[in-house]
């Protein structure tokens, strides 16, 4: 009863801290100019991408780099994912150190190149696994601990509800459910009553994640779970903007997105970030699918050939031309000569 107190108060201090929208952790998409762009913009919680434990505690680059040690980010919320306990421990141990507030486990990613592992949400199918691996990391850091998972497998292993009440009972201090099974993949509607059972079966703080997108649809999934908090992921690519205007939506308080001149500014510091990050030229290969889902997520003129200047724009590879384009496109109407 001490630590299920203890992990309540954690998690409460969690919600405080962070508020009640929350940026995922997005393989390929949440590095450190992403998250950077987000915090700029008001977003509060911005976790690093996925972290492979073994990798990282060996040392490995690219794992170091998806945790971003380091980086000078505050705060650092790192998410893990591991099959084995002591991996995870290990890597726990490392970014605390690297001075983390938050470690977040993955019990959640459906990629067939995590489960094949006995990772991510394969470990739904291993209760005693993901116990274990709750228990060594709480044992192992004194940071508060969260764990991201899904529904269940599959619609005949809806286990949710009664693994959150075991982490729970670990120590655990919030735990996200996103509304689909593992073998939902991303396909049909996230199932936010169905998160709102996980509610519950727990006291610690409930995140609900899934199809959140706009104002309406985080206050259905808000009333449906009874979450304290929404966590949006694929919705803000594009609108690194919409983690803080969706706060202040929940709060009352007016919000505008970039515009014009302020949205180029938004973008060109973003891609700015990015080639120091990696340098040049992986720093723009990697920007472009920001640059796209940019230019997606824009209003434009009707005329505008958007998938043309999406193209045209990512086939750029000078950074006073890429600003130009987006110049033209948003602030001065001269889309013709971006879509031609």
């Amino acid at each position: 009863m001490v630590g299920q107190k203890m992990s309540i108060s954690r998690g409460d201090a969690l919600i405080a801290r962070f508020g009640g929208v929350w940026l995922a952790p997005m393989t390929g998409v949440s590095d450190l100019p992403f998250r950077a762009c987000a915090q700029r913009l008001g977003a509060r919680y911005t976790a690093t991408e996925m972290v492979a434990s073994e990798a990282l505690a060996a040392g490995r680059p690219d794992a170091v780099r998806r945790a971003a040690l380091g980086g000078g980010e505050a705060p650092l919320i790192v998410q893990l994912v591991g099959a084995e306990a002591r991996w995870v421990a290990s890597a726990a141990q490392l970014v605390e150190q690297a001075g983390a507030e938050l470690i977040d486990l993955n019990f959640g990613c459906p990629a067939k190149s995590v489960t094949g592992r006995a990772c991510g949400s394969a470990l739904m199918r291993d209760p005693h696994g993901a116990l274990d691996i709750v228990r060594r990391v709480i044992d192992s850091v004194a940071a508060p601990v969260s764990v991201k998972m899904r529904l269940g497998w599959d619609e005949r292993s809806l286990n949710a509800g009664e693994l959150a009440a075991r982490f729970e009972e670990a120590g655990v201090a919030a735990i996200t459910v996103h509304g689909r099974t593992r073998q939902q993949f991303y396909k049909g509607r996230a199932d936010w009553r169905a998160v709102g059972e996980v509610r519950r079966a727990i006291s610690i703080p409930l995140i609900v994640n899934g199809d959140i997108v706009d104002t309406r649809s985080a206050q259905a999934a808000r009333e449906q779970s009874g979450a304290a908090a929404v966590m949006i992921g694929r919705g803000a690519i594009g609108r690194p903007w919409l983690v803080a205007q969706l706060e202040a939506a929940s709060e009352g308080k007016p919000f505008a997105p970039p515009t014009g001149e302020a949205r180029v500014e938004v973008v060109m510091t973003h891609l700015r970030d990015s080639l120091v990050f990696y340098g040049f030229p992986l720093g723009l290969m990697m920007f472009r699918k920001h640059l796209a889902a940019y230019v997606e997520a824009a209003s434009l003129d009707e005329a505008v050939d958007r998938k043309a200047a999406r193209a045209r724009l990512c086939r750029m590879t000078d950074v006073r031309e890429i600003e130009g384009a987006l110049r033209d496109l948003w602030c001065l109407g001269a889309v013709r000569s971006l879509a031609a």
